[in-house]
C-alpha cells in the first residue's frame, strides 16, 4: 500500500504530463518538491523533451498508455503514492465527436479512481475546468464568484458535460477504501482560462494575426470580462494540493478550488492583447465590427456545416455557438479558498507571467 505521509522519498504520477498544463506541472514538481524520488509521466504521445528531464537526480519515468485502457492506467498507478491526474480533451470546436470525448473524460477518469483504490493510492488531484460551472447557456454572467456562489450550471455542449461528470465521480471517490483499507482522498482544481507558454489558440490568434498582415477584428465588447489565470501558478497550485492533501484531508478532501492569481480581467481580445501587442499585432475597433445578431447566425451556421460535413471532412471553425457564448458572458473569479486551506499564493506576479507569455508568443512564430 502506497502512502503520502511520513515517506521521506514519494512516487508522483502525472496524467497528461504531455499536455500544455502537464508539461508545466511535471517541471514544477521537479523544481519544487523536493521530498519526489521518482515522477512518472502518463501521456498518450510522449514528447521529446522528458528525455532531457532524464538526467537530474529525479528518476523520470515516461510511460506512453491510454487513460481509456484501465489495465495501463493501474499499471501506470501500481506503487505511486500521490496521481495528478490532467489526461484530458479540450474540445469546443468539435474536432472530435462527443463519445470519444466522454469516453476520455469520464471514462478515463472513473479507471484512474479504480486503479487507486485497487492500488492502494491515497491521493488524487483532478485537474477539473472553470466551464463544469459555466457559463452557462443562457449567458448568465458569474461576477467576482467563488467556489460556493450559486449558479445555474447549465450545460449541452460535450466538453463541460464531460468535465462536470467527471469532476462529480472524483468528488464522490473522496472517502473510499483503497487497498489496506485507509480513505482515498480527492480534490479537484478549476482553473478559469488558463494562459501562458505552450498556449495553441494564443499560438493561433498570432499566426492568424500575422496572416492578416497585423491586424485582429474585434468581435467581443469589451466590457465582458473573464478570469485568466497564468500557467505556471495553475502548475504551482497543482504541486502545492498535491503536497498538502493527505494531511488535510478533513479540510481539503472532496473540495473544488478554483485556480487564481493577480491577472487583469478583460475580454479575452483584450487580454489576449496584452501579449498579441508587444508582438506587433493591433486590435481593429473599440466596439465589435460585426452586429451580435449576425454573430449568432454565423455560429449557427458553423454548426450547421460541421454537422453536415462530418461525415466527408472535418470542419471545426474557431466560431460556434458554444464559444460565441463563452467569449460573450463575464464570467470571473474572487476566492481566496486556496489561501486559506493550503497557503497558495501566486508563484509567478502578473508582470513576470506577461512578461513570459510574451517572450514565448516572440518565439512561436518561428
Amino acid at each position: 500500500m502506497a502512502e503520502c505521509t511520513e515517506v521521506a522519498e514519494l512516487v508522483y504520477l502525472v496524467t497528461g504530463g504531455c499536455g500544455f498544463l502537464g508539461e508545466h506541472i511535471v517541471r514544477m514538481l521537479l523544481e519544487r518538491e523536493p521530498r519526489l524520488r521518482e515522477l512518472r509521466v502518463f501521456d498518450l504521445h510522449l514528447s521529446p523533451w522528458l528525455e532531457e528531464l532524464k538526467t537530474g537526480p529525479v528518476q523520470v519515468t515516461a510511460i506512453q498508455g491510454d487513460v481509456t485502457q484501465a489495465h495501463e492506467v493501474a499499471a501506470a498507478v501500481s506503487g505511486a503514492h500521490v496521481v495528478i491526474h490532467t489526461a484530458g480533451l479540450v474540445d469546443v470546436f468539435g474536432r472530435v465527436t462527443p463519445e470519444t470525448i466522454f469516453k476520455v473524460n469520464v471514462q478515463g477518469t472513473r479507471n484512474v479512481i479504480e486503479a487507486c483504490v485497487q492500488m492502494g493510492t491515497r491521493c488524487l488531484v483532478y485537474t477539473s475546468s472553470m466551464e463544469v460551472v459555466g457559463p452557462n447557456i443562457k449567458g448568465q454572467p458569474f461576477y467576482r464568484g467563488n467556489e460556493n456562489t450559486p449558479y445555474e450550471a447549465m450545460h449541452k455542449h460535450p466538453y463541460p458535460q464531460s468535465k462536470a461528470q467527471a469532476e462529480r465521480l472524483v468528488l464522490e471517490a473522496n472517502g473510499r477504501k483503497v487497498r489496506g483499507g485507509l480513505p482515498l482522498v480527492t480534490c479537484a482544481l478549476r482553473p478559469t482560462g488558463i494562459y501562458g507558454e505552450g498556449h495553441q489558440i494564443m499560438r493561433d490568434f498570432y499566426r492568424q494575426g500575422l496572416r492578416l498582415g497585423g491586424w485582429l477584428f474585434r468581435a467581443v465588447p469589451a466590457s465582458v470580462e473573464h478570469g485568466r489565470v497564468y500557467v505556471g501558478n495553475v502548475a504551482w497550485m497543482h504541486v502545492l494540493v498535491a503536497r498538502e492533501l493527505e494531511q488535510r484531508a478533513v479540510l481539503m478532501g472532496g473540495q473544488v478550488y478554483f485556480c487564481y492569481d493577480q491577472s487583469p480581467y478583460k475580454s479575452y481580445e483584450d487580454f489576449n492583447m496584452e501579449f498579441l501587442g508587444p508582438c506587433g499585432l493591433r486590435l481593429v475597433g473599440t466596439r465589435p465590427l460585426l452586429p451580435h445578431w449576425l454573430l449568432v447566425f454565423l455560429a449557427a451556421l458553423n454548426a450547421l456545416l460541421q454537422c453536415l460535413l462530418r461525415p466527408l471532412v472535418l470542419y471545426a471553425p474557431l466560431l460556434n455557438p458554444y464559444t460565441l457564448a463563452v467569449a460573450n458572458t463575464t464570467f470571473t473569479v474572487s476566492t481566496n479558498k486556496a489561501q486559506r486551506h493550503f497557503g497558495y499564493e501566486p508563484l509567478f506576479s502578473w508582470e513576470d507571467s506577461r512578461a513570459r507569455t510574451i517572450l514565448w508568443v516572440q518565439g512561436s512564430a518561428q
